[in-house]
């Protein structure tokens, strides 16, 4: 599991360094759980760092990396996952764009569960420095989905 980190912030940390036309984001999210997991977990709180590439005009696309943790409610453990996935932003108009989010979630927490396919269509607002997105994400387990409702903040570096 390690590698696989120490991959995806290398294989960032090159792209940065590499890139002509692309752009680095860090940014944060908070949203509520829904669905299978709403009664176990009371907020998801998260954090990432996104590089992309400019691939033709309004279409940006590369990679993100963070950490995504699910709340237990009463006494429960929190659900920690390390999402590494491709990622896409369609500007629908110069402020408003179209994202989503696709790859595999790393689960980190306490037990034995193995991670899932995650996945977070986006809506968002976008400055110069700024962008402020409404997102749902899914991260799909054998036999369970977490999934929130978020609102986040990334800041174009």
């Amino acid at each position: 599991m390690k590698r696989i980190i120490l991959s995806a912030a290398a294989i960032l940390a090159f792209s940065f360094a590499n890139a002509q036309d692309g752009g680095f984001k860090l940014g944060a999210h908070v949203g509520l759980p829904m669905g299978d997991i709403k009664d176990l977990f009371s907020a998801n709180l998260g954090v990432d760092a996104t590089y992309t590439w400019r691939i033709v005009d309004k279409l940006d696309a590369g990679l993100t990396a963070g950490y995504s943790s699910y709340l237990g409610k009463n006494n429960l453990d929190s659900a920690d996952f390390v999402p590494i996935a491709a990622t896409a932003q369609y500007a629908i108009t110069e402020d408003w764009f179209l994202g989503t989010d696709l790859g595999y979630a790393i689960y980190v927490g306490a037990g034995t569960t193995d991670g899932g396919f995650t996945y977070q269509p986006k809506l968002g607002y976008q400055t110069k420095d700024v962008e402020l997105f409404a997102a749902y994400k899914g991260i799909s387990l054998t036999g369970i989905t977490y999934s929130s409702v978020n609102v986040g903040v990334n800041y174009k570096l």
